[in-house]
Formats: structure tokens, C-alpha cells, sequence
């Protein structure tokens, strides 16, 4: 709903001769002036004159009150004004009729809608007094603005003025307020009013007198603030007025009314709820709540689907129970049960069971503060009285041994200290014995009695073993020599590189039966190569390769279009067969083939006792091939026989030459034998031009050395 700020028009009420009176006995007539301000502006801000008047004068009440009721009175004649001019019709959205304010806004819009009625019917705008000085000012003025707005043709002129002066002369004849200046309007656009001496002029509420002191501009109040929108609500301006529009809605279970107010929707009176036939609808703010029927007894409570729950009182309830009883719930109800006393330490119930009593814990044959010692009793406790070396314990309340060991740590005794109920003793460590003080100790030559099996020296408390080289003391009495065991110490296994045999006092070291011999140092194990003495069994097709504690016979054949190398490589563990292509006369599959040699290789390597990092086993020199290839790139390859991984190989930079290095990086215990296929792959533009192959056979030992 709209809140308007109505236009008024000059009501002059019968109380203006009273209030005249007052303002002759008030001493300063601006003092009046002022109250009867104070009315005006209660009117105009709260619309309601009831409110209590904070002056301490009774006259100036008076003149407030009757002021704020002519101002009052104004703006609801306005509102009728503005009904009239807007919808030429007195028809009010509000539903009470009979009010003051009802009352005052269909007079003033009744004789609004006459003045209207006398101007569209080319009538006199000057009223008849049968309808009251007020309801004739009203409708003057709604007829004289009329007027304005109408449109005369030039040629009219004159006639209208001949019929004014008719006009005159009858009004000289019938109109008892002739000489009002303010006839017909007079000058002003709105208001009008002659005080005898000048007209001044006015406008209705919601406009303002512009500088030539005639004409109205409608005030904007949403700019200058006189307004009494409320908070969510916004101010939209109108004619003379404004209006309140809210800027939300109400929500859910609200509907907002004509005043601009959220309404509560009674869903149970518009039957929009959804309450089952056995419920009935019971509206709440925003809601509704659907209660059953059928009604619970006393001491139950209906849940959301009409059964009847037990009500807990004694959680419900403050206190149900007086003082000293205990509350216990029943169906429908509750009882109150009397509490039990529950006695301290040191108490207990009388044989009645009514009240609390001390225990005597001194009473025989208890023996709270121990054997020996006294017990003295007091209200809800005791106390003991200890013998010497004791002291009562406030917690468990009896009498502890004193400790003068952990008290006193390093000044009772010269070594140990023990403690002993209420007292202490004090002994010595092992190669020691008590003085005659009985707490310092002196030291004992333990050696005068022969405790070693060979050599003693007597220590400060104790006494040394020693024993002869090649023999230690035992780990059992520490007293005794026996034989060391050099093959079964921690470095048993580097003192021989093959075998370790213990004797008594040192040690003897040993080869295998076959393929060793024991080097000069007495320790090592050296290979035999059969293949240089000329102890091996090869046949003449045979090549005779020397491994670690043996040799194998190999018979290499070179392949189609390769035939075999004179000059065959003998190395230290490293001997190699290279077959080189020789192709036939136009074999072009001959000469396009890559591979350019294929060789076979055996290699020898023993057990690698421990296996910490890669060991670099087999170097692979890159030759360049005759024809240019200043930028071929190398890359080798394992491309079969690499069991388990245990392989790679790596590309290196040495002395100018592209060697690839083969690694073992895994340990292989022997004995171990694999084929490793490597390919050196020399390519120019991303295609291989030469290959060479070598075939290495690698032997592992199952011996280290």
C-alpha cells in the first residue's frame, strides 16, 4: 500500500476564536507560535494528535493540540482532494468508513468532485453557504483550477467578460463576502487568503510557492527527505505526495498488505494447509501446525503422527522432587525416591542408616601405620607416631621406611650402599673388600692366588689376563687362553683367498686341487693357464681359451661372406676370434650389409667377493670406417644373452677414441656362463653405414680371490 503525503487546502475551524483567546494571556505571541509549530509538525510526522505533549505549559499544550487537529484535518482533506482530481471517484482502499480521518477525506473529495462538476457545466465556481464555509472553499478551488486548464478561443474574449461583469453585478446583490479578494481564487494558483490589509498566497501540502509568489512546483520529498518510508522500503515521488514501495518480498507463509506490511496467510482459514483428516489445522506466524484429535492424558505428549509419548518429568521438570529426594520417572508420571547418605573417608552409617559416624581405623587387629609403630586416632582420619628411621606417609597414612641411601647418594658409603628396614649397610665392589671403618674399601691383589692360566697383572679393584701371540682369553671365565681361530675372525676371509686351515697358535692357507698353485706370499691362489703350458686337450679345430681355475675348447666358424682374421688377439683373460667381410664379385646384398666385422670373445671373471659398484669388465675401441663419415655418431648395444640385467654398457670419451665400456652391475655368483651379443652401430643421418659385432662368452668363477 501507498503511504501519501496529501495536498490540503485552508480550513478555518470554529475553535480559532479560542485559540485567539489563549495567545492573548501567553506573554510572548512568538511563544505560541512556536507550539502551534510543534503541532504542525506531530501532524504532519506521525499523523496522530494522542501523543503526549512534553511542553510544561497548560496553554502551550492547548495550542499544540488544537493546531495539530487543524493540520491534522488539512491533510486529510487533501487526501480527499488528490482522491478526487486523481480517480473522480471518493472510493478508499481502506475497509473502515466511520473513522475521523475516513470521515474528514469524503467531504473534502465530495465537494472536490461539486466544484468539478459546476466547472465541465460551464457553472459559477463561487459557492452557496447552504453547504458550509469549508466544503465551499474546497470547492472553489477544485472549480477555479478547472478553469485554468480549459482552452478559450480568441474570439471569446469579449463575451466573457461582458458575462463577467453580469456575473459582478449579481454577485454585488446576492454574495454577502463581496469584497473577498480571494473570490474565484483570486490570484493564487492554490490557496488563497485575505487578511485585509494584502492576499497571500499558499500552496496545498506537497507543493512549494515559487518566487513570483502566486504559482506551486510539486515537492520532490524522496530528495529533500520528508519522507517516513522504512527501512526495505523505497521512495517513489508523486504529484503533491509520495507513495512507500517495498524493496523485498515477504516470504514464504507472508503476503504483503496495502500498507506495505507483511500480513501473516492463514492458511488454516483459506484451507490451503495439507492437515490429514484426523488433524486439525492450527495457523502459526509464517505456518500452520497440524495437531491430532485425539488428545493425550496427562503426563504424555503427541508426537507428528498423533502417538501418545511419555512425558519424562524428571527431565522436563525443575526439580520435582524437594530437597534430599531423588526423582525417578514412571509411565505417565513420576515418584520421588529418599536419598541414602553417602559418607566421606573416614565415616560411615550409624547401624540406623540416618547419619554419618568415624571410623576408628586404630581398632584392633587393623595396623594401618605397620608393625611396631603407633596409631592415633582423630575424627575421620588418624596419625601415626613412627619409630627411628620411618616417617608417616600423609597420602597412604602409614609410616615408611626412610631411605638414607637415595637421601644421602655418595656420603654414607665409599662404593655401595644398601638399604635395610630403618637403617642401611654398606659393601664393596668385586676386587674389593671393606675397611675396618665399615664404609671405606681397599683393594685386593688377586694375582698372589694364580687366576690365570698364563700371564696376570693386578689392576686397581681387579686383575688382568694376558696370553701368548696367536692365542686370546676366553669369552666364558676371562682367565683362560685359547687358540685363536684366525680362519673364523671377521677378516678370516682376506687373510686366504681361497682356503684358511687353523693351527694351533697361527694358520695355514690352501688352493683349490685343480687350476691353482699357491703364490709366493703364502696366501693368494694363481691360476694356471693351460692353454700357454700346453696341459689342455684341444683338437686342432679347437681354440683353447683360458678361464679362472680351467679352460674351454671353442671351435668359431666365420659365416657366409666372412672369413677369419690371422692376426688373432691374445690379451691378459681375453682372447678373440674376428672374422672380417669379404664379399664376392657384385654381391650387392654382400657389400650393403652393415656388418663389417664379427667377433667372439671369452672372458674370465671370478666371484666378486663384495659386489659394491659396477665393475667395468670388457673395453670396446670404435675404429672409423675408410670411407668419410666425419659425423657419424657411435652408439653400442647389448642386443642379446643379458640375463637378469646384470649387464649395461656405457659410451666414453678416452684419449680421443669413442670406447664402449661394459659393465657388470649386478654380482653373479659362479659359476656363471653367458653369450653377450654387443653391436657397435656407427650412423651418419640417422641410418647405420657400419656394424661390428662381437660375441663375448663370459665365464664366472665359483671361486674369489
Amino acid at each position: 500500500m501507498e503511504r501519501a503525503a496529501p495536498r490540503t487546502v485552508p480550513l478555518p475551524l470554529l475553535l480559532l476564536g479560542g485559540l485567539s483567546l489563549l495567545a492573548a494571556r501567553v506573554a510572548a505571541d512568538t511563544v505560541m507560535e512556536a507550539c502551534c509549530a510543534d503541532g504542525h509538525q506531530m501532524a504532519t510526522q506521525h499523523r496522530d494528535c494522542s501523543l503526549p505533549y512534553t511542553s510544561e505549559s497548560k496553554e502551550c499544550r492547548m495550542v499544540q493540540e488544537q493546531c495539530c487537529h487543524s493540520q491534522l484535518e488539512e491533510l486529510h482533506c487533501a487526501t480527499g482532494i488528490n482522491l478526487a482530481n486523481e480517480q473522480d471517484s471518493c472510493a478508499t482502499s481502506h475497509g473502515d468508513n466511520t473513522s475521523l480521518e475516513a470521515t474528514f477525506v469524503k467531504r473534502c473529495c465530495h465537494c472536490c468532485l461539486l466544484g468539478r462538476a459546476a466547472q465541465a457545466q460551464g457553472q459559477s465556481c463561487e459557492y452557496t453557504l447552504m453547504v458550509g464555509y469549508q466544503c465551499g472553499l474546497v470547492f472553489r478551488a477544485c472549480c477555479v483550477k478547472g478553469q485554468e486548464t480549459a482552452d478559450f478561443a480568441p474570439g471569446d474574449i469579449g463575451d466573457l467578460q461582458e458575462a463577467a461583469k453580469i456575473s459582478e453585478i449579481e454577485e454585488e446583490q446576492e454574495d454577502p463576502y463581496l469584497n473577498d479578494r480571494c473570490r474565484g481564487g483570486g490570484p493564487c494558483k492554490q490557496q488563497c487568503r485575505d487578511t485585509g490589509e494584502e492576499v497571500v498566497c499558499s500552496c496545498f501540502v506537497g507543493y512549494q510557492l515559487l518566487p513570483d509568489s502566486v504559482s506551486c512546483e510539486d515537492i520532490n520529498e524522496c530528495i529533500t527527505g520528508n519522507h517516513n518510508c522504512r527501512l526495505g522500503e523505497s521512495c517513489v515521488n508523486t504529484v503533491g505526495s509520495f507513495r512507500c514501495q517495498r524493496d523485498s518480498s515477504c516470504g514464504t507463509g507472508y503476503e504483503l498488505t496495502e500498507d506495505n506490511d507483511c500480513k501473516d496467510i492463514d492458511e488454516c482459514e483459506s484451507g490451503i494447509h495439507n492437515c490429514l483428516p484426523d488433524f486439525i489445522c492450527q495457523n502459526t506466524l509464517g505456518s500452520f501446525r497440524c495437531r491430532p484429535k485425539l488428545q493425550c492424558k496427562s503426563g504424555f505428549i503427541q508426537d507428528a503422527l498423533g502417538n501418545c509419548i511419555d512425558i519424562n518429568e524428571c527431565l522436563s521438570i525443575s526439580a520435582p522432587c524437594p530437597v534430599g529426594q531423588t526423582c525417578i520417572n514412571t509411565e505417565g508420571s513420576y515418584t520421588c525416591q529418599k536419598n541414602v547418605p553417602n559418607c566421606g573417608r573416614g565415616y560411615h552409617l550409624n547401624e540406623e542408616g540416618t547419619r554419618c559416624v568415624d571410623v576408628d581405623e586404630c581398632a584392633a587387629p587393623s595396623e594401618p601405620c605397620g608393625p611396631g609403630h603407633l596409631c592415633v586416632n582423630s575424627p575421620g582420619s588418624f596419625r601415626c607416631e613412627c619409630k627411628a628411621g620411618y616417617y608417616f606417609d600423609g597420602i597412604s597414612r602409614t609410616c615408611v621406611d626412610i631411605n638414607e641411601c637415595r637421601r644421602y647418594p655418595g656420603r654414607l658409603c665409599g662404593h655401595k650402599c644398601e638399604n635395610t628396614p630403618g637403617s642401611y649397610f654398606c659393601s664393596c665392589t668385586m676386587g674389593f673388600r671393606l675397611s675396618a671403618d665399615g664404609r671405606s674399601c681397599e683393594d685386593v691383589n688377586e694375582c698372589s692366588s694364580s687366576p690365570c692360566s698364563q700371564e696376570c697383572a693386578n689392576v686397581y679393584g681387579s686383575y688382568q689376563c694376558y696370553c701368548r701371540r696367536g692365542y686370546q682369553l676366553s669369552d666364558v671365565d676371562g682367565v683362560t687362553c685359547e687358540d685363536i681361530d684366525e680362519c673364523a675372525l671377521p677378516t678370516g676371509g682376506h687373510i686366504c683367498s681361497y682356503r684358511c686351515i687353523n693351527i694351533p697358535g697361527s694358520f695355514q692357507c690352501s688352493c683349490p686341487s685343480s687350476g691353482y698353485r699357491l703364490a709366493p706370499n703364502g696366501r693368494n691362489c694363481q691360476d694356471i693357464d693351460e692353454c700357454v703350458t700346453g696341459i689342455h686337450n684341444c683338437s686342432i679345430n679347437e681354440t683353447c681359451f683360458n678361464i679362472q681355475g680351467g679352460f674351454r675348447c671353442l671351435a668359431f666358424e666365420c659365416p657366409k661372406n666372412y672369413r677369419r682374421s690371422a692376426d688373432t688377439l691374445r690379451q691378459e683373460k681375453t682372447d678373440t676370434v674376428r672374422c672380417i667381410k669379404s664379399c664376392r664379385p657384385n654381391d650387392v646384398t654382400c657389400v650393403l650389409d652393415p656388418v663389417h666385422t664379427i667377433s667372439h670373445t671369452v672372458v674370465s671373471l671370478p666371484t666378486f667377493r663384495e659386489f659394491t659398484r659396477p665393475e667395468e669388465i670388457i673395453f670396446l675401441r670404435a675404429v672409423m670406417p675408410v670411407y668419410p663419415a666425419n659425423h657419424a655418431d657411435i652408439i653400442f648395444d647389448i642386443t642379446e644373452g643379458n640375463l637378469r640385467d646384470s649387464f649395461d654398457i656405457i659410451k666414453r670419451y678416452m684419449d680421443g677414441m669413442t670406447v664402449g665400456i661394459v659393465r657388470q652391475v649386478r654380482p653373479i655368483v659362479g659359476p656363471f656362463h653367458a653369450v653377450l651379443k654387443l653391436e657397435m652401430n656407427y650412423v651418419v643421418g640417422g641410418v647405420v653405414s657400419h656394424r661390428n659385432v662381437v660375441n663375448v662368452h663370459i665365464f664366472v668363477s665359483e671361486y674369489w680371490f
